[in-house]
């Protein structure tokens, strides 16, 4: 099979790599359909992470089963499924407890938990940017979609990752009717963070980035864009907010932050959203950040730490929550959402490429160019 391989730091190419197929008996085969390229693959592709040459990216995934192993008893020969990024058993204590996002079984590090596909330090799964991907625990780990879900793909995909995890954000700041929201980055997960908000019924959602082609897709939702390179983002949501600020907000941007002058500061989204929430407001994180980063700008950085403002954090009384989302959490309300005609998620897709043109594409993204806001690639589709 064809899949996208990592070579090198922003070097990847489409080359024959071994056929996925089924190991165990409670496997799927999946033939890939759709398969996005997400922020996260950045961080790998740029070599800030020690994702190993010769492996292949994709963690969202959507795509028709071909093959069940002979323990699978829900998913059938010719469901149309979409995987969550997270891989994980269902049985062990955390997936158990609703936290698919920290399985301890698909993870082989025995100190450490979660796992995902083609992803730096989350097991050694392949990937799905490539023509079959192997799905274990296929009963637990497949979502099935509707007589709609090849014309809707491009709704659907943003199932295995980015939509979950943009409402995962709002989860944990605790988003709420009438609530005023602000979230720092308008990328692919931001987006859906502002779509989210609005969904859990925010009265005012502002969004911070300063990419216009990404402003304007907030903007496109009822968002209000607050653009940093020409104002001080802390200012103009108190400006928003009568001086209070948010009632909470999502951090959508990661340990490759940056500010309006180009410098990367690992800790500047964290900061102004202390800056930006009010006193006794939430705070959900889901921009990846990493125990250890080698490549960063400071010593700090270099080991997965940063200088966090914790006493002003501490003083206003706030919360916040991190981590990974457990993208079964949501993953089923949302897929009916869009069933629905409730929410349409693929109002951030730029391109619709096939699989070969994936190393134009990534160069493209990684360089943030204007309107390239999301791309989806679809094996066995021409150009």
């Amino acid at each position: 099979m064809k899949a996208v391989v990592y070579d090198g730091p922003r070097q990847v190419t489409v080359k024959d790599v071994p056929d996925a197929r089924i190991e165990r008996s409670t496997d799927v085969l999946v033939r890939v359909t759709a398969t996005n390229i997400c922020g996260s693959d950045l961080h790998m592709y740029e070599g800030r992470t020690d994702f190993e040459t010769g492996r292949w990216f994709g963690h969202e995934n959507l795509g028709e089963v071909i093959e069940v192993g002979d323990g699978v008893d829900k998913v059938a020969v010719g469901d149309r499924v979409v995987l969550p990024f997270n891989v994980a058993c269902g049985h062990c204590k955390n997936c158990e407890r609703g936290l698919s996002n920290y399985c301890m079984t698909a993870q082989p590090v025995q100190e450490w938990a979660g796992a995902a596909y083609g992803f730096a330090d989350m097991g050694p799964w392949a990937g799905g940017q490539a023509e079959l991907l192997r799905v274990p625990w296929g009963d637990y780990n497949c979502l099935r979609l509707g007589e709609d879900a090849d014309e809707r793909s491009a709704d659907y995909v943003m199932l295995a990752d980015i939509f979950p995890t943009g409402y995962h954000a709002t989860e944990m700041a605790g988003v709420s009717p009438g609530d005023q929201t602000v979230i720092y980055g308008a990328g692919p997960v931001g987006l859906m963070a502002a779509l989210s908000a609005t969904i859990r019924g925010a009265s005012k959602v502002m969004v911070v980035d300063r990419h216009p082609d990404r402003l304007r897709l907030a903007e496109s939702i009822g968002a209000i864009a607050i653009d940093d390179s020409k104002v001080d983002p802390v200012q103009a949501v108190l400006e928003q907010t009568m001086g209070l600020g948010a009632d909470n907000g999502c951090e959508c941007v990661g340990y490759q932050a940056h500010d309006p002058q180009g410098q990367e500061q690992p800790n500047d989204t964290l900061n102004k959203l202390v800056q930006s929430v009010r006193f006794t407001g939430r705070i959900g994180t889901v921009g990846v950040y990493v125990p250890q980063d080698p490549g960063a700008s400071d010593e700090l950085a270099k080991q997965g730490k940063i200088a966090f403002d914790y006493g002003m954090y501490w003083f206003k009384g706030q919360t916040m929550g991190s981590g990974q989302a457990p993208v079964k959490r949501y993953n089923r309300q949302l897929r009916d959402l869009i069933a629905a005609g409730k929410a349409e998620p693929s109002f951030i897709v730029s391109h619709q490429l096939p699989l070969d043109q994936a190393p134009e594409a990534y160069q493209h993204f990684d360089a943030r160019d204007n309107g390239w806001t999301k791309v989806i690639l679809k094996p066995g589709q021409t150009a």
